[in-house]
């Protein structure tokens, strides 16, 4: 261990003193680092980025999707759907899950009254798909035991209000013959340019406050325990979303279908998921990075080859006289040869705080499009990688150097 720090200090010295002849070598070895660092660490956010993209349009992995339809013409629709889903949670710990249906809904707009398409979803909808207002909020577990319902709508919905923001804490009305005051707490981004009004309400909310059938009242009575009108109307029972770990998933599908199917009978329950494998372009873009990054520390590399055997050549007097007072040759091998791993050592550090310092300043997710809801930290791989890459090109760039110095002889000495 002694003879270990020895040499690591002997190698500094040596770097201070010739460290005019290596500094253009170890800015070329800093800058491939701080390259091969800062891509590697913005594939990680391009992968983070594109998870959460996926994840906004199928949910998260692993979601277990669940729908159903009648087989036929004269199938009754399921009275006991909504009470099977919260069993459902209940049986198999489920921590988030969501219903999901389409209804239309009249709404009074400052310009008339107009049948709106309303979403009605469960709060844990937001987590699952990812769902995040441009302004104001998502729903919360406060507004699913609210005195009235609550509304998040597009950004068409509220300039039909003739509103540009939420400072003023505005409500509408739904419903036709008893209609309902809604206040709307955020607002999400059109799908599309010009797109429609549409607003997203909770399921619960929906059918307590405004109807089954939108008016605002629950028409020709009660709905049947456990249904709702609307699904007996329309032949149609809410889709059902559910969380559930990757490695559960293949056998809750079982279960889940028999357990929603035996509360559907003549209807054809499907349980799908959205499992997904990590895509070639991931791959692509982690080897093009590399690449690069690699490419640039060879570079690097081959300068700092070619400083390390000008150096040896103007030390051959000194490695002689090494040699003559006893030193062996694994000795000045193992000497040259670590001046050039601490050299790229150092320009490691300096390249992977360059790197840090890069990402941590430049808002590097924001030229993902949409940004990244779950930022990850500066990987540390990233940092590993880039010091171990950088110790490797030294240890390859002193090979040679430290070859030819072992080949000096003590008569060397006294011809130089």
């Amino acid at each position: 261990m002694t003879g270990l720090v020895g040499a690591i200090v002997e190698a500094w010295d040596e770097l201070r003193i010739h460290k005019l002849r290596v500094l253009l070598a170890l800015i070329g070895v800093a800058c491939a680092v701080t390259a091969i660092t800062s891509v590697t660490a913005v594939i990680a956010m391009l992968k983070q980025a594109t998870q959460e993209q996926n994840d906004r349009q199928s949910g998260r992995q692993v979601t277990l999707m669940v729908s159903a339809y009648p087989s036929g013409p004269s199938a009754a629709p399921p009275t006991a759907w909504d009470d099977a889903f919260a069993q459902l949670l209940d049986r198999y710990s489920i921590t988030y899950a969501s219903r999901d249906e389409t209804v239309q809904a009249p709404i009074r707009f400052p310009d008339g009254k107009r049948t709106v398409q309303l979403r009605t979803v469960d709060a844990d909808l937001g987590t699952i798909d990812r769902l995040a207002p441009t302004s104001g909020r998502w729903f919360t577990d406060v507004d699913e035991t609210a005195f009235g319902p609550t509304l998040v709508v597009n950004q068409a919905f509220l300039s039909t209000l003739g509103l540009a923001d939420l400072s003023s804490h505005p409500t509408v009305e739904i419903g036709d013959r008893a209609p309902v005051t809604a206040t709307i707490i955020g607002v999400m981004a059109n799908d599309w340019p010009g797109a429609d009004p549409t607003a997203i309400v909770l399921y619960d909310q929906y059918h307590r406050w405004i109807g089954d059938d939108g008016s605002g009242i629950q028409s020709g009575g009660a709905p049947p325990a456990g249904g709702t009108i609307a699904a007996a109307m329309n032949q149609q029972v809410p889709m059902v979303y559910l969380w559930v770990p990757a490695d559960q998933a293949r056998p809750l599908t079982a279960r889940i279908k028999q357990d929603m199917q035996s509360v559907a009978p003549g209807w054809q329950v499907d349980v799908q998921d959205n499992h997904r494998v990590g895509g070639g372009i991931d791959r692509a873009t982690t080897y093009v990075g590399i690449g690069v990054g690699g490419l640039a520390l060879l570079l690097g590399g081959l300068g700092l080859v070619n400083i390390a055997l000008v150096t040896v050549r103007y030390r051959i007097r000194e490695i002689g006289i090494r040699r003559s007072f006893g030193a062996t040759s694994g000795r000045v091998f193992f000497g040259v040869l670590l001046e050039s791993v601490v050299a790229t050592f150092v320009a490691g550090l300096v390249g992977v705080t360059l790197a840090v310092a890069i990402i941590k300043n430049i808002p590097v997710d924001k030229l993902f499009g949409s940004g990244i809801q779950d930022m990850p930290p500066f990987p540390v791989s990233a940092a590993v990688i880039g010091m171990l890459c950088a110790m490797a090109v030294g240890a390859l760039a002193g090979i040679i150097p430290a070859s030819f110095a072992v080949r000096v002889r003590v008569i060397d000495a006294i011809r130089y």
